[in-house]
């Protein structure tokens, strides 16, 4: 039978974690000075003037290799689980893991033909 009071330290553990955020900001919100001006809104380099504008265009190949770089490196995390208890497990990981190796492969393959990993000059 399923008893509620088996999760109070969870749900106790929830609010806190809830809460302790939210006082946070609400108390930084009161305590922080207030003060907008034009000192406050200029954009600030180690103490020296900046020099021309802050917006400036990046080619989007940097954002497409370090995407590439991050989702490859997240998920080839993944597979380490498997590995230690491969011998655990049984065959159907292994059939699992492979068929996971093979959707990044795919995408590797995509990322490879849409330029995403051609040099960045």
């Amino acid at each position: 039978m399923f008893l509620l009071h088996e999760y109070d330290i969870f749900w106790t553990f929830l609010i806190i974690a809830t809460l302790i955020p939210i006082l946070a900001f609400w108390i930084s919100g009161l305590l922080a000075p207030i003060s907008e001006g034009p000192e406050k809104l200029s954009s600030y380099e180690s103490g020296i003037e900046p020099m021309g504008g802050a917006w400036l265009q990046f080619r989007i190949r940097y954002y497409m290799f370090a995407l590439v770089f991050v989702v490859f490196d997240v998920e080839t995390v993944f597979l380490y689980p498997w590995a230690m208890s491969f011998d655990v497990l049984g065959v159907s990981v292994f059939i699992e893991a492979f068929i996971f190796v093979l959707i990044l492969v795919v995408g590797l393959v995509y990322a490879w033909r849409k330029g995403a990993l051609e040099c960045l000059n």
